[in-house]
């Protein structure tokens, strides 16, 4: 039973590495606002996964069928949102960014990052090709499925946890830096990922 649970670790490890806009909101948001918020905005992302995950090992066609359907729709919903946020960073006054790091909350930073992984239907397909690898698609009872999910979101977390963690170390070492211009260098990141996801559903 338990090695269900070992090889969900390892899909996650594999397949959840940090890169991408959550990986570039992960940095931003530790720089910014500490360990705490890299961590909350990691674990998003990693809830997301395991969405996606848990409709892969237990076979849910239905669900799969409609996301994949509509997965332009849903990655241009993503696209516009990461768009809004990399406009948002840029265009900050200097007062604002006081303002931002006192308003914005852990629930906020984990529900931004969540709705970014969540718009990526094609991780089902991901998700199922790792299953496959690791020889557990459709034959999993609910027990041992809810451990690979399990893994799975253990697996990413470690990723995000060690980004955080690391971009923390660094933060520490540096004796000062201007928020302004951070803000702007992610923002101006974060559009160029908005960007690609547009050209990619306009191909």
């Amino acid at each position: 039973m338990i090695h269900y649970l070992i090889k969900g670790i390892l899909i996650g490890l594999l397949f959840g590495v940090p890169v991408g806009a959550v990986g570039t909101m992960t940095v931003h948001r530790t720089l910014n606002d500490g360990f705490r918020a890299g961590l909350m905005t990691g674990l998003g992302s990693s809830i997301a996964d395991c969405f996606y995950a848990f409709v892969g090992v237990f076979s849910l066609t239905w669900i799969s069928d409609f996301l994949l359907k509509y997965q332009l729709y849903i990655h241009m919903i993503g696209g516009a949102f990461i768009l809004m946020m990399g406009t948002k960073l840029i265009f900050f006054e200097k007062e604002a960014v006081i303002s931002q790091k006192q308003s914005i909350g852990g629930i906020k930073m984990f529900l931004s990052s969540f709705v970014i992984g969540i718009t990526n239907p094609a991780a089902i397909i991901t998700f199922l090709f790792a299953f496959s690898y690791f020889e557990v698609a459709g034959q999993t009872s609910v027990i041992q499925g809810m451990l690979l999910v399990f893994g799975v979101f253990i697996g990413t977390y470690i990723w995000w946890s060690l980004l955080s963690m690391f971009v923390h170390f660094i933060k520490k070492k540096t004796t000062a830096y201007d928020f302004q211009k951070i803000n702007k260098i992610f923002g101006i990141f974060l559009i160029l990922f908005s960007v690609v996801i547009f050209i990619k559903c306009f191909w």
